[in-house]
């Protein structure tokens, strides 16, 4: 099985997993977010803080946002400017609206300012104990932490349920690995 089927083969059976979580059992995660974060600190405050919009039935990290911003953080949201290229990040706060982007997301307005953040909330389908990550195979996080790493100290945060720490991550030489990981039920720092 080459590097790509195993990743197609994962990403197909951690999707099936999260469509499987009731409302109740996503509401307690983004509850348990809240408690992981205030018992551990993955990220500084202030600084400018990228999160995302969910999609696809990942984790609800809105009140982490609002927790970070209410913190002293600036928040950011990312913005796919085209395949092959690396994100763009843009000024948010709660309450702003949002326009909608690429693959479903949505989006700060093009008008609001683009920011570097200090630290990246990222989205995930697994990770695995040595921080390596299965996004959705755009390479989008990928691409965007090697500028950003080329420039800059920056604290790639993976975050998603507990039960998305698998053993084994499938990687290649272009995946970029994850400084922390923080789930409902715990943060680990991988070194």
């Amino acid at each position: 099985m080459t590097l790509i089927d195993e990743k197609r083969t994962l990403r197909s059976t951690m999707l099936a997993w999260r469509g499987g979580l009731d409302e109740e059992q996503r509401r307690a995660a983004a509850d348990g977010l809240l408690v992981t974060l205030r018992r551990e600190r993955p990220i500084e405050t202030p600084s400018i803080v990228s999160g995302f919009w969910p999609i696809k039935e990942e984790i609800d990290i809105r009140p982490l946002m609002i927790e970070l911003f209410n913190e002293g953080c600036q928040m950011a949201l990312p913005v796919v400017q085209g395949r092959g290229q690396p994100l763009l990040f843009r000024a948010w706060r709660p309450g702003d609206p949002l326009e909608a982007g690429v693959f479903g997301t949505l989006q700060p307005a093009a008008r609001r300012e683009t920011l570097e953040p200090d630290a990246l909330l990222v989205p995930l389908l697994a990770c695995d104990e040595d921080g390596w990550r299965l996004g959705y195979g755009g390479g989008f996080y990928d691409r965007t932490l090697v500028g950003l790493r080329a420039r800059r100290k920056v604290t790639a945060v993976g975050v998603g349920f507990d039960a998305q720490i698998m053993p084994d991550v499938p990687h290649g030489p272009s995946d970029q690995r994850l400084d922390w990981m923080l789930t409902d039920r715990r943060a680990s720092a991988f070194v």
